[in-house]
Protein backbone atom coordinates (compact mmCIF):
# COMPACT_ATOMS: atom_id res chain seq x y z
CA UNK A 1 0.00 0.00 0.00
CA UNK A 2 1.35 3.27 -0.87
CA UNK A 3 0.72 6.90 0.40
CA UNK A 4 2.50 8.58 -1.48
CA UNK A 5 1.65 12.18 -2.45
CA UNK A 6 0.53 12.31 -6.05
CA UNK A 7 2.78 14.40 -8.41
CA UNK A 8 1.88 18.23 -9.25
CA UNK A 9 -0.34 20.96 -7.68
CA UNK A 10 -2.83 19.85 -4.76
CA UNK A 11 -6.38 21.14 -6.14
CA UNK A 12 -4.78 21.69 -9.94
CA UNK A 13 -6.04 19.90 -12.89
CA UNK A 14 -3.02 20.54 -15.14
CA UNK A 15 -5.02 17.68 -17.58
CA UNK A 16 -7.19 20.50 -18.83
CA UNK A 17 -6.30 23.62 -20.80
CA UNK A 18 -6.62 27.17 -19.88
CA UNK A 19 -9.40 29.37 -21.49
CA UNK A 20 -9.32 32.82 -22.54
CA UNK A 21 -12.21 34.65 -23.72
CA UNK A 22 -12.08 37.10 -26.50
CA UNK A 23 -15.49 39.03 -27.05
CA UNK A 24 -16.94 42.20 -28.29
CA UNK A 25 -15.31 44.89 -30.35
CA UNK A 26 -12.09 44.99 -30.45
CA UNK A 27 -10.78 48.27 -31.62
CA UNK A 28 -6.86 49.08 -33.24
CA UNK A 29 -6.61 51.12 -29.67
CA UNK A 30 -7.50 48.35 -27.77
CA UNK A 31 -5.13 45.56 -28.58
CA UNK A 32 -2.13 46.58 -26.76
CA UNK A 33 -4.19 46.29 -23.42
CA UNK A 34 -6.17 43.07 -24.28
CA UNK A 35 -3.22 41.49 -25.42
CA UNK A 36 -1.75 42.37 -21.36
CA UNK A 37 -5.05 41.40 -20.39
CA UNK A 38 -4.75 38.17 -22.54
CA UNK A 39 -1.03 37.55 -21.99
CA UNK A 40 -1.69 37.72 -18.11
CA UNK A 41 -4.05 34.51 -18.23
CA UNK A 42 -1.08 32.46 -20.63
CA UNK A 43 0.30 29.59 -17.89
CA UNK A 44 4.15 30.28 -16.86
CA UNK A 45 4.63 26.75 -18.32
CA UNK A 46 3.93 24.89 -21.79
CA UNK A 47 0.42 23.72 -21.78
CA UNK A 48 -2.65 23.91 -24.58
CA UNK A 49 -4.68 27.01 -24.24
CA UNK A 50 -7.68 27.36 -25.62
CA UNK A 51 -9.43 30.87 -26.65
CA UNK A 52 -12.30 31.21 -27.12
CA UNK A 53 -13.26 34.08 -29.99
CA UNK A 54 -17.26 33.36 -30.25
CA UNK A 55 -18.18 36.38 -28.75
CA UNK A 56 -16.22 38.62 -31.14
CA UNK A 57 -18.53 41.06 -32.79
CA UNK A 58 -17.68 41.50 -36.53
CA UNK A 59 -14.15 40.54 -36.32
CA UNK A 60 -11.37 43.22 -37.96
CA UNK A 61 -8.37 43.18 -38.75
CA UNK A 62 -7.97 45.08 -35.13
CA UNK A 63 -9.01 41.46 -33.69
CA UNK A 64 -6.88 39.26 -35.94
CA UNK A 65 -3.78 41.37 -34.85
CA UNK A 66 -5.35 40.55 -31.17
CA UNK A 67 -5.03 37.10 -32.36
CA UNK A 68 -1.57 37.15 -33.40
CA UNK A 69 0.07 38.75 -30.83
CA UNK A 70 -1.64 36.21 -28.16
CA UNK A 71 -0.29 33.32 -30.63
CA UNK A 72 3.35 34.90 -30.63
CA UNK A 73 3.33 35.15 -26.94
CA UNK A 74 2.17 31.98 -26.11
CA UNK A 75 4.65 30.12 -27.99
CA UNK A 76 7.45 32.11 -26.59
CA UNK A 77 6.10 30.50 -23.25
CA UNK A 78 6.27 27.25 -25.05
CA UNK A 79 2.52 27.07 -25.10
CA UNK A 80 -0.02 26.02 -27.75
CA UNK A 81 -3.23 28.30 -28.62
CA UNK A 82 -6.45 26.84 -30.40
CA UNK A 83 -8.94 29.17 -30.97
CA UNK A 84 -13.00 28.05 -30.56
CA UNK A 85 -15.92 29.24 -31.72
CA UNK A 86 -13.77 30.76 -34.63
CA UNK A 87 -16.91 32.14 -37.02
CA UNK A 88 -16.52 32.21 -41.10
CA UNK A 89 -15.80 36.13 -40.98
CA UNK A 90 -12.73 35.65 -38.91
CA UNK A 91 -11.71 32.34 -40.17
CA UNK A 92 -11.35 34.49 -43.95
CA UNK A 93 -9.88 36.85 -42.44
CA UNK A 94 -7.21 35.12 -40.75
CA UNK A 95 -6.94 33.45 -44.03
CA UNK A 96 -6.32 36.06 -45.71
CA UNK A 97 -3.64 37.37 -43.58
CA UNK A 98 -2.22 33.93 -43.90
CA UNK A 99 -2.83 33.15 -40.54
CA UNK A 100 -5.31 30.49 -41.31
CA UNK A 101 -3.65 27.60 -39.56
CA UNK A 102 -4.49 29.14 -36.23
CA UNK A 103 -8.02 28.76 -36.68
CA UNK A 104 -7.20 25.12 -37.12
CA UNK A 105 -4.67 24.52 -34.27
Amino acid sequence: MSSGRPAGLLGVDDTKPTVLVVAGHIAPADVPRRHEELAAGLPATAADVVCDVGGLVRPTLAAVELLALLQLTARRRGCRVALRGTGRELRLLLDLVGLGALARE
